[in-house]
């Protein structure tokens, strides 16, 4: 018999034990000590954090100093070596050597000034090596702007084919002028030239367009691309590459015009601007030390409505005062006959000053030094063009550098992670993303230095056509083997699949990112602020001849003019450089004090960079001893999250995947031939560019795959790497329904091994799965299992 429950048997809450007050009381007390419990631990992580950045900078200052000191010790003993040897005639000759060294020095510094002075006055004309012909000119446009296209004239004994793939350069207009990328004969115009290639060129004027926007330039560049088509129809796809803010602009381009261009390159181009690794890029904190956009709104205010970009040139310069004010100038004074040419061709471009209007650095400060917005996918171009580029679906081809301190690595890379959740989710959108990584090349030397012309350059050239033919997904492209000699110096390319992981592994940690969220939202806050406060004001005080006489006394303006024909006190330089050159000590190197000067030289360049370790030390403690706070934490909240951090869509709901997927049982020969590929390429986890370049072969001129039209070849390739990703077991097992005949089977698989090359150069899993693949085919397999010779013979499909 069932047991009835009494009355008094109620259960035991909370509620009947404190009653309603008590227990409200006691949820109230919960409360307050969760948020105790809250912000202490928000208070733990500020400490964590500042302390963290005081332990890292403290050990690698400690490391600097310590080789300082040995240095140091070093050149001590040294000296007494090199003087114990010194002979009276030595010092003689040191002294005379010094002085010549000093006029020439000194002329030098005097035509680098009137190189500007005449630059400037030209209105600092592209500093391109090359002829060319000016095919669309901005100012002509519905929306004018100061850009134009130009077509680059190949140098004689160079021949150009009409029908070969367009490249059209896109140059950084981050304060300088225009042409850097091809300001000598070895570089990203003169490989392309020497490949065949017809060669475009954007180039810009010193000053913009009035009311000129970003939204303007990208239109522009649009323009221009439809042009190139228009004039080589039967060419594939123009090649976009841009260098540092040109690669930027490029992506611009590309994302707001899915199908107009093909691959693109980008060169040391900066995308996820708060990227980067304690204690070694200090360059990303300067935004919120300076506080934020508004330095950007008030100079462009002074400059009555324009912003001299000769202040970003500035920042560069300062990022290693070392160099900027002491090593470029002495590797000059200690060679005055071989340096002097060098480096006056380099200053004509580094001091070709240009501007922008306030829109346009008001938009990259926001949206990319300060906001972070374009690699967050939250960047609107103008109000009818929202930026992702995700929306990009031409191969993206990104060239960086660990020696870059502008851009570093993690700030080339991090959009990837910022845009993309996973890789799976990157081949489901049929991206191909190829990265490069050099070990120590700086900033600059990325697109100037000839050494890499030759190389990243040449191969990154040399390879597109077999990066489009390779499956939707991430991949490392990695120059190893050399190869010849001279011309023929041939390099071994592979290109290995990568995954997220790989990326975020390049960066410390993402976690020292989230002090930047509050830097933008604090930029937001003060430049409202100065909009209803003192912007007013200083627009009433700046007109055209306040604007100008701030523009000639910029520093580096200033220090140039100054040092010129302009300045009468130099006018005894030319004279007295010309009677040093007469009478020029022989071998002044091989003096005993010359080689004491350039040691002391060495140690004086290593003060000073021991000085900038010290300011970025004290710079990135700053930051984080500001930003990291909780009440800091608190303000960043409101920023938007990145693409990849939002609930994420099923991928397989996705129209392409679900449509891959359906359609797994259908299709013929050349969807069978290409999932074979991707299946074995998969397996393999990387490729050789031989093979990459006989896949390309195979879908580029053998039947039936050629007839198929780029456009049908890349949207098969798409088509089954989704099946091969998401249904990779589905995708073995029914190959059999895509060649129906043993005929087709056979044929198939020796195309494959066509690709694959030599069997005694595949690795143990493409064995497995070139097996699995002939198991599920019931076709025999041929090819022995020890060394077999490759060969030669390349069977066409009928």
């Amino acid at each position: 018999m069932k047991r009835q429950a009494s009355p008094e048997a109620t259960p035991i809450t909370a509620r009947a034990l404190l009653g309603s007050a008590g227990l409200d009381a006691a949820l109230h007390q919960d409360g307050a000590v969760r948020r105790f419990s809250t912000g202490a631990r928000s208070l733990g992580d500020y400490a964590d954090d500042v302390s963290s950045t005081a332990r890292i900078n403290a050990k690698q200052l400690q490391e600097k100093v310590d080789a300082l000191g040995r240095r140091q010790a070093e050149a001590g003993e040294r000296m007494r070596q090199e003087l114990a040897g010194l002979q009276p005639q030595d010092v003689a000759t040191y002294c005379a050597d010094v002085w010549q060294r000093w006029a020439i020095f000194m002329d030098i510094l005097r035509r680098r000034g009137n190189t500007f002075v005449e630059h400037t006055a030209q209105g600092c004309p592209p500093v391109l090596v090359y002829d060319f012909d000016v095919i669309i000119d901005g100012m002509t446009l519905d929306r004018p702007v100061n850009y134009s296209l130009v077509a680059i004239h190949p140098p004689k004994g160079v021949k150009v084919r009409q029908d070969g793939r367009p490249y059209i350069i896109v140059d950084p207009r981050a304060g300088h002028g225009s042409g850097i990328g091809g300001f000598k004969n070895e570089s990203e115009v003169g490989v392309a030239l020497h490949a065949g290639h017809p060669v475009y060129f954007c180039i810009f004027t010193t000053q913009p367009t009035p009311n000129q926007t970003l939204a303007d330039v990208t239109r522009a560049e649009a323009d221009f691309v439809r042009e190139v088509r228009r004039r080589h129809p039967r060419s594939p796809k123009p090649v976009i590459i841009g260098n540092c803010q040109g690669g930027w602009a490029a992506m611009l381009l590309a994302a707001s015009n899915p199908d107009l261009a093909g691959p693109v390159v980008v060169n040391g181009a900066p995308l996820s601007y708060w990227a980067g690794t304690r204690g070694r890029n200090p360059m990303r904190y300067v935004g919120g030390v300076v506080g934020g956009v508004v330095p950007a709104l008030l100079m462009a205010d002074l400059g009555n409505g324009r912003f001299d970009g000769a202040n970003l040139v500035l920042n560069f310069e300062n990022l290693n005062p070392g160099n900027s004010l002491w090593e470029k100038y002495y590797d000059v004074f200690a060679d005055v006959e071989g340096q002097a040419q060098r480096y006056l061709e380099f200053e004509r471009w580094w001091s070709g000053f240009y501007f922008m209007n306030e829109a346009e650095i008001r938009w990259i400060v926001e949206n990319l030094f300060v906001g972070n917005r374009l690699a967050h996918g939250g960047a609107q171009l103008d109000p009818r063009l929202h930026i992702d580029l995700r929306n990009i679906r031409a191969p993206i081809i990104v060239f960086a550098s660990h020696g870059d301190n502008i851009t570093p690595p993690p700030q080339a890379l991090n959009w990837i992670s910022d845009l993309y959740a996973s890789v799976q989710e990157i081949k489901a959108r049929g991206q191909r993303i190829v990265y490069t990584i050099h070990d120590k090349v700086g900033h600059l030397g990325i697109f100037v230095s000839s050494s890499i012309a030759q190389k990243e350059h040449k191969e990154i050239v040399s390879t597109l056509k077999a990066i489009e033919a390779m499956a939707p997904g991430l991949y490392e492209m990695k120059i190893e083997d050399v190869t010849g000699e001279g011309l023929e110096r041939r390099y071994a390319i592979s290109f290995h699949e990568r995954t997220i992981d790989d990326i975020l592994a390049l960066d410390d940690e993402r976690g020292d990112e989230r002090p930047f969220a509050a830097v933008s939202r604090l930029s937001r806050i003060a430049a409202e602020a100065y909009e209803l406060t003192l912007r007013p004001f200083v627009r009433a005080l700046s007109n055209e001849a306040t604007a100008r006489f701030l523009a000639e006394t910029q520093p580096l303006r200033l220090q140039r003019t100054l040092v010129s024909d302009r300045n009468p006190f130099l006018a005894m330089v030319p004279a007295a450089a010309d009677l040093a050159r007469d009478n020029r000590v022989p071998d002044g190197k091989s003096n005993p004090l010359y080689r004491l000067e350039k040691m002391n030289a060495e140690l004086f360049t290593q003060w000073l960079d021991l000085g900038r370790d010290l300011r970025d030390a004290a710079t990135e403690m700053f930051f984080f001893a500001t930003y990291s706070t909780p009440w800091m934490r608190e303000l960043a909240s409101a920023e938007p999250s990145k693409v990849s951090e939002v609930a994420g869509t099923d991928l397989r709901s996705l129209n392409e995947v679900s449509k891959a997927i359906e359609r797994i049982e259908q299709g013929g020969y050349p969807e069978a031939v290409i999932r074979m590929l991707i299946l074995l390429a998969h397996a393999r986890k990387s490729v050789r560019r031989d093979r990459l370049e006989r896949s390309n072969e195979l879908l580029s001129t053998h039947e039936p795959f050629a007839s198929l039209g780029s456009a049908t070849r890349s949207q098969i390739i798409h088509e089954q790497g989704l099946v091969v990703e998401f249904e990779p077991g589905m995708a073995l097992a029914t190959l059999p329904l895509l060649l129906a005949t043993a005929a087709d089977r056979r044929r198939a698989i020796h195309q494959v091994e066509f690709v694959l090359g030599a069997y005694e150069e595949m690795n143990e899993e493409t064995r497995e799965m070139l097996a699995r693949i002939k198991t599920a085919l019931d076709v025999a397999d041929s090819r022995p299992k020890a060394k077999v010779a490759r060969k030669a013979k390349r069977t066409r499909a009928r």
